[in-house]
C-alpha cells in the first residue's frame, strides 16, 4: 500500500511547532527566574519588607578643626501602600496639619511613576519628610492608628557657622533622573547640591544599611529574614576637613555685606583656598528643613543672585591687575628690560588710538609703571611684542606666543578646583581677531586694550587670586582646592604637582619689586599692613553698562608668602576705594589675627560701606 506523504510531512510541521512552543516558555521562564532581576525584586517585595538605614553624613570641619557642619535628626513619615487599612483620614490630616486635598495630592503625586518612578505598593513611600522633634512627638503617640505607616529615622545639616554658603552647598532631594542614573538613590533620598556637598557626594553619602523582614499571605509582617544574617549596618560617610580658615571666611563675607562681588585667599604654598566669598550671600541654614523649597525660592528670584557663585563662576574683565603678566611675558620675551623706558603723557597714542592714564612721573621704568599702574606703559611694550615682524613673523604669531604664556599662567582655561560650575574666563586667540578684521587685516594697536586687561579679557576671581599665589611663588602655583583631607582617602594627586609658567623666576623678583613698590608709595598705599611686608596690585576694570569694578591682587608677606588674595568689588570705581582695603584687612586679619588699632577707622569703613547702588565712587585714583 502506497504512502501519504502529506500526512508524513504535516506530523513532523505540528511536532516542530509544538516542540517551538515548549521552547519558548522554557525559554521565558528562565529568563523570569534567573536572568531578569526586576521579577525577582517584584517577588521579593511581595515576601520580604526591607527598612533602609541611612547612613550618618560625614562630618565637615575647617582647617583648624573647628566643626563646621554636622547632623541634626529629623524624622520622614513612610507608608506601604500595600498594608494601609482603613482608618480616620481627617485625624492624619489634623496631626500632620495638611488639608485634605493635599492629603489626596499626595497619594497621587506617590503613585506616578513619572513622579515617582520607583514606585510599588509592596515597598515603602515617603509621605511627608523631614518632620520635627515635636511633629514627630505628636505623631508617635497616634502611629497605631495609622496601619501602614511608620517613621524613619533620617538626618539634615546642621551649620555651627552660619557662613560659607557657596563653598558648603547643602543637600536636596534626589530627582527621578538622579534616581535612575545611580543605584544609590530612591525616591526621597538626598544629594548634595551646590558646593562640596555635591562635589564630593560619594564621600559624605556614606553607605545604606538594610533590615530584612518576612510577610504573611496578607503582606504583614511577621519575622526577620533569615535571622537577620542578611541586615546590613549603615556606614557612616566620609569626615571632610577644609583648608577653608572660617573665621577668615566669617569676617570676608562680613567685609562685603551690601556690595556685589568675590573675596579669593590662597596659601601659595599648597593652593589650598582660606577664604572663598561670594557676595551677596545667605545663611547655609535656609536651606534645610521643611521650608527649603520656599526659602530656594527666594533666593533664586533675589536679582542679586546670592545663589550665584561669583568667586568661581563670575567672569571679569580683570583691569590693572593683569598687569604684572605683561611685565612677565616682555621680560621673559626680551621685549624690555626692567630699565627700559616709556613715556606716558597722559596716555598711549599711536595709529589715531588712544588709551588714557592718570598723572604720575613720566617717562618711566617697569617697576614704577607697576607701582603707579601706568595704562601707556604696558600698552607701548605690548605693541613691541605683538608688532616685532623680525621676531615672530606676524602679529597673529607673536599674538599667539603671548596667549601660551596667559594660560600658563591660569587663564582662559578651568584652573581644576574642587567645587562645581567653574567658569574658564576667556583668552582670545589670533583666529578670533582673524575673523573679526581678517588674517592679515589687524596688529598691536588693534587689540591694544587686552594689555591692560580689558577688552576680549575676561578673568574668575579664583584666576586672580591664583595670579597673586604664582607670583608670591616666584614662578609656579598649585590647583587651587577647598578640600584638604578626606577621612581615609588620599587627595588628587594633581594638587600637589606644580604648575610652571614658562617665565624665569628672576623676572618674578622684579615684579614682586613693582608690587612691594605699590604699597609703599604707589596705588595701593592705603593698605599699608603695620609690620608686615605686603605687595599688592590694583586695578579698577571699565564697565560698559555702569559704575567701573574696584579690583585689588596682592600677597603677604613679601618673603616665605602665606596668604594671596584677589578682590571683586562690582560698580564700586577705584580698585584702592574697596578692593585694596578689604584685601589688606584680609590679610592683616589672617597674619596677625586681629586689626590694628591705626587701621580701625579703615575696617568700619569697609564694614558699614554699601556699593550696590552706587552711582558715584570715592577713593583715590588708580
Amino acid at each position: 500500500m502506497r504512502k501519504n506523504h502529506d500526512y508524513e510531512r504535516r506530523k513532523y510541521i505540528i511536532g516542530g511547532f509544538m516542540l517551538s512552543i515548549i521552547l519558548f516558555y522554557v525559554i521565558k521562564l528562565f529568563a523570569l527566574q534567573v536572568v531578569d532581576n526586576e521579577y525577582n525584586r517584584l517577588a521579593d517585595n511581595n515576601a520580604i519588607f526591607t527598612r533602609v538605614q541611612y547612613p550618618s553624613r560625614g562630618l565637615i570641619y575647617d582647617r583648624e578643626g573647628r566643626l563646621v557642619v554636622d547632623n541634626q535628626p529629623v524624622y520622614d513619615l513612610m507608608v506601604v501602600p500595600r498594608e494601609v487599612e482603613p482608618f480616620d483620614t481627617l485625624d492624619l490630616c489634623n496631626t500632620l496639619g495638611i488639608t485634605l486635598e493635599q492629603y489626596k495630592q499626595r497619594w497621587s503625586n506617590m503613585r506616578n511613576r513619572r513622579l515617582n518612578p520607583g514606585y510599588s505598593a509592596y515597598s515603602p513611600q515617603r509621605f511627608v519628610g523631614r518632620l520635627s522633634v515635636e511633629e514627630y512627638g505628636v505623631l508617635q503617640e497616634k502611629l497605631y492608628k495609622f496601619p501602614g505607616f511608620y517613621i524613619q529615622n533620617q538626618s539634615i545639616r546642621r551649620y555651627l557657622y552660619d557662613t560659607g554658603a557657596n563653598v558648603l552647598g547643602n543637600i536636596r532631594e534626589v530627582s527621578p533622573q538622579e534616581v535612575q542614573a545611580d543605584a544609590y538613590y530612591m525616591q526621597g533620598d538626598n544629594t548634595g547640591d551646590l558646593g562640596i556637598e555635591k562635589y564630593y557626594e560619594t564621600y559624605l553619602r556614606g553607605e545604606k544599611g538594610r533590615e530584612l523582614f518576612l510577610r504573611d499571605a496578607y503582606g504583614r509582617i511577621k519575622s526577620r529574614y533569615d535571622d537577620g544574617e542578611q541586615d546590613r549596618e549603615a556606614v557612616a560617610g566620609k569626615n571632610l576637613t577644609l583648608a577653608i580658615d572660617i573665621e577668615l571666611q566669617r569676617y570676608g563675607e562680613q567685609l562685603m555685606q551690601n556690595k556685589v562681588g568675590a573675596i579669593v585667599a590662597i596659601e601659595p604654598a599648597t593652593g589650598e583656598i582660606l577664604a572663598l566669598v561670594s557676595s551677596p550671600t545667605y545663611p547655609p541654614s535656609l536651606l534645610t528643613g521643611r521650608e527649603r523649597g520656599a526659602n530656594y525660592k527666594q533666593l533664586f528670584d533675589n536679582p542679586h543672585k546670592p545663589l550665584y557663585d561669583r568667586a568661581i563662576m563670575g567672569t571679569y574683565p580683570p583691569g590693572s591687575t593683569f598687569k604684572p603678566t605683561q611685565g612677565l611675558i616682555f621680560l621673559q620675551e626680551k621685549t624690555l628690560t626692567p630699565q627700559k623706558l616709556y613715556p606716558c603723557y597722559e596716555g598711549f597714542s599711536a595709529a589715531g588710538i588712544k588709551v588714557g592714564c592718570h598723572v604720575h612721573d613720566s617717562p618711566l621704568s617697569l617697576i614704577p609703571a607697576i607701582a603707579t599702574s601706568c595704562n601707556a606703559y604696558f600698552c607701548y611694550a605690548f605693541r613691541d611684542m605683538i608688532d616685532n615682524r623680525e621676531k615672530y613673523g606676524s602679529p597673529a604669531e607673536a599674538f599667539e606666543r603671548w596667549k601660551k604664556y596667559i594660560v600658563d599662567m591660569g587663564y582662559g582655561y578651568h584652573l581644576g578646583v574642587d567645587l562645581p560650575g567653574e567658569s574658564r574666563g576667556f583668552i582670545p586667540n589670533s583666529e578670533f581677531y582673524g575673523r573679526y578684521y581678517g588674517t592679515k587685516g589687524w596688529q598691536a594697536v588693534t587689540v591694544i586694550s587686552v594689555a591692560i586687561g580689558q577688552g576680549e579679557v575676561l578673568a574668575t576671581p579664583l584666576q586672580i587670586a591664583n595670579l597673586a599665589a604664582t607670583i608670591a611663588n616666584r614662578g609656579h602655583y598649585f590647583t587651587p582646592h577647598v578640600v584638604r583631607n578626606i577621612e581615609g582617602t588620599p587627595l588628587k594627586a594633581a594638587y600637589f604637582e606644580p604648575h610652571y609658567t614658562g617665565v624665569d623666576s628672576e623676572h618674578y623678583e622684579t615684579i614682586i619689586k613693582g608690587m612691594r613698590k605699590a604699597v609703599i608709595d604707589g596705588t595701593c598705599r592705603i593698605g599699608a599692613i603695620p609690620g608686615v611686608e605686603m605687595c599688592g596690585k590694583t586695578g579698577t576694570a571699565q564697565n560698559p553698562h555702569g559704575q567701573d569694578h574696584s579690583v585689588f591682587m596682592g600677597f603677604a608677606p613679601c618673603e616665605n608668602p602665606r596668604i594671596a588674595i584677589a578682590v571683586y568689588v562690582e560698580n564700586a570705581g577705584w580698585g584702592a576705594a574697596y578692593g585694596v582695603p578689604i584685601g589688606s584687612l584680609m590679610m592683616e586679619k589672617y597674619l596677625t589675627g586681629e586689626i590694628a588699632p591705626s587701621r580701625k577707622w579703615l575696617e568700619e569703613r569697609m564694614l558699614n560701606a554699601n556699593t550696590m547702588d552706587m552711582e558715584v565712587a570715592d577713593g583715590t585714583q588708580e
